[in-house]
């Protein structure tokens, strides 16, 4: 099993002036201490389960391409990007770009968007529901040709590209892994199988059923669906002093034994605790084989 830390509270205690160099220094972190990804948000204002509206956000793959000049190791994505905010011919030329300048480090993460409120208040697009899955689809399509050499056009019902020219490719063979986040059963999991290297899914108690609902998709496409890594968001904190390790611990070994590969954390006080070094000590050694 693997850990990854994901940066969603930007509320450092410097507040904007030292922004730049406290997100460096917990990025460095991490990547010290051998967590497997580092992942922000693809949101342009704080979401309600982390904190107020107004609290800091900063746009995704600008900080992506900032925490690549920063880091060494770690995979790197945005978890998850909102498929609507950018146009997916410039979507995949962002990730190409960030997989070159991290030597191969870009991850795809993708989902169908949600937050309504932050795109109204700055204009960005957010069709119905039906329509943003019809996109999240094409998107995923576009990827693939804009992966490959061919330059091949794509004309979709919601997508038009005459040349899907994409130079340079990627670093990473056959391209960055796509990790798409949603739990959907109709439509989610059925794309994780047809396209995706990875899904993404919650610790809550239906878990096993969205894995079983994820296997059923992959026999129905003929996947294997040992091919599609299994990941979980969580929040799981090991105390300011390492009195809840045991209880993470716990809660790993739980998710490991229900096929769970990577769980991807969110931390409090990330930039003012040791809570990245307690993990990194007294949890990454004893995960490392399940």
């Amino acid at each position: 099993m693997k850990l990854g830390i994901h940066l969603a509270n930007l509320t450092f205690p410097g507040g904007t002036a030292t922004l730049a160099d406290d997100l460096a220094r917990v990025a460095r972190q991490a990547d010290d201490l051998g967590f497997a990804r580092i992942s922000v948000m693809d949101h342009v204002w704080q979401i309600g389960p982390v904190g107020p509206v107004d609290d800091p956000m900063l746009e995704a793959y600008t900080t992506l391409g900032f925490l690549a000049a920063h880091t060494r190791r770690a995979q790197l994505l945005a978890w998850v990007t909102a498929v609507v905010y950018r146009e997916p011919g410039l979507l995949a030329k962002c990730v190409t770009t960030l997989d070159v300048l991290s030597g191969g480090r870009a991850m795809l993460g993708i989902g169908a968007a949600w937050n309504d409120e932050e795109a109204a208040g700055l204009g960005l697009p957010f069709p119905p529901t039906k329509e943003r899955f019809e996109r999240l689809e094409e998107t995923l399509q576009i990827h693939q040709l804009m992966w490959t050499d061919t330059q091949e056009p794509f004309h979709g019902r919601h997508y038009t590209l005459t040349r899907t020219l994409n130079h340079p490719q990627p670093i990473s063979r056959p391209h960055p892994p796509i990790l798409i986040g949603g739990g959907g059963e109709k439509k989610t999991l059925r794309m994780v199988a047809q396209y995706a290297d990875a899904c993404n899914l919650f610790d809550t108690p239906d878990l096993a059923h969205k894995l079983e609902v994820l296997r059923g998709h992959c026999a129905d496409l003929g996947r294997d669906e040992a091919e599609v890594e299994k990941t979980v968001m969580a929040r799981l904190d090991p105390g300011a002093d390492g009195e809840g390790v045991d209880d993470v611990l716990a809660s790993l070994r739980r998710l490991a034994d229900l096929g769970i590969q990577h769980v991807h954390l969110g931390l409090p006080d990330i930039a003012s605790s040791d809570r990245l070094q307690i993990l990194g000590e007294r949890v990454l050694p004893q995960i490392a084989d399940w």
